[in-house]
């Protein structure tokens, strides 16, 4: 029996796509470039980051997912679960 439909073979030298590995060359370029901006101006960004840290309180809860609250309030929240209430 053969297993060559199950796993197919990937070659170890097996490059990333185009896209991929130019995302991730722009994203290095820009963490080359933040932190070279960064050691230049130390004294200025080094004075705002208490206001930093206070802006990303608001931040974080603005940009929060809510998919791990569960479902509260949902009509149907109850649906999926089986409860053991006729035991």
């Amino acid at each position: 029996m053969s297993t060559d439909r199950l796993h197919p073979s990937t070659s170890p030298t097996e490059s990333p796509p185009p896209a991929r590995a130019l995302w991730i060359a722009a994203a290095m370029t820009a963490l080359i470039g933040a932190f070279f901006l960064l050691r230049e101006h130390w004294g200025h960004v080094a004075g705002y980051w208490p206001y930093l840290l206070l802006l990303a309180c608001p931040v974080m809860h603005l940009f929060h997912g809510h998919g791990g609250h569960g479902h509260h309030g949902h009509p149907d929240a109850g649906a999926g679960r089986s409860t053991n209430r006729d035991a």
